[in-house]
């Protein structure tokens, strides 16, 4: 009888854990998937959100990241209008593209989104998003 038990109390447990390990393997979102993967960065699906919710608000007309800068970043012409300064975005080079190198916090040790969270930064995802969309040729699809 204790070994109907325990050999019972064992399959449970096995199954338990399979079923543990079922639920926490799944496939990566579709966004983990484009940054790894060879798919082309959408503007209109995948720049534009981001640059929606974390930079829109100060860089818009009136916001202060325009008002200081000139950048207007609620449209793809805006964009590659660039700043007073000049361009932001040199299509094809994410190395050397300030827009890119703001987000990272290479450029004079200036970092955007200003004040985002504790850590001063979009999530590494979206980084590595608009870095591809650059890399790619910044194009406006």
């Amino acid at each position: 009888m204790k070994l109907l038990v325990l050999l019972g109390g064992a399959v449970l447990a096995i199954l338990s854990f399979a079923a543990l390990a079922a639920t926490e393997l799944h496939e990566p979102e579709r966004g983990a998937m484009k940054i790894l993967g060879p798919e082309e960065v959408s503007f209109k699906n995948d720049v534009q959100p981001i640059l929606h919710d974390y930079c829109v608000s100060c860089h818009s007309v009136g916001g202060k990241g325009h008002t200081k800068s000139g950048l207007d970043l609620t449209s793809y012409d805006g964009l590659m209008k660039g700043t007073k300064y000049g361009p932001v975005v040199i299509p094809g080079n994410s190395e050397v593209s300030t827009f890119t190198k703001l987000l990272t916090g290479t450029n004079k040790g200036l970092k955007m989104p200003m004040g985002l969270n504790s850590a001063g930064t979009l999530d590494r995802q979206y980084i590595l998003i608009l870095r591809k969309w650059v890399a790619q040729g910044a194009r406006n699809n």
